[in-house]
């Protein structure tokens, strides 16, 4: 069954690193704008990071840019997510799709990772 397959989360303290990595059991991500969302408790999901299929430009939302790194790694038909500095309002669980240009999801949705940043 081909499905999004999120996975790296964990339990850090503020100001470590958590490296994401979204991946898919059937189909190529390089062909497609994929981004990284993530869900706080009681909150709507939001877009955090995004990297196109033509080029890999890169877009960040205002609160993780320059503390978040979207990569692709082609060997592994992976989209990973580097974070770093992290901070308690970085807590969600953290979703990969593919993206239309309108930034709307494309694909199922798949179970997530937890990300929780607590001293």
């Amino acid at each position: 069954q081909v499905q999004l397959v999120e996975s790296g989360g964990g339990l850090v303290q503020p100001g470590e690193s958590l490296r994401l990595s979204c991946a898919d059991s059937g189909r190529t991500l390089s062909r497609y704008t994929i981004g990284w969302f993530r869900q706080a408790a009681g909150k709507e999901r939001e877009l955090v990071a995004r990297i196109y299929s033509d080029g890999g430009a890169t877009y960040y939302a205002d609160s993780v840019k320059t503390r978040f790194a979207i990569s692709r790694d082609i060997v592994e038909n992976t989209v990973d997510l580097q974070m770093n500095n992290l901070k308690p309002e970085d807590t969600a669980v953290y979703f990969c799709n593919r993206l239309t240009v309108w930034n709307r999801p494309v694909w199922s949705w798949g179970q997530g990772t937890q990300v929780t940043v607590s001293s």
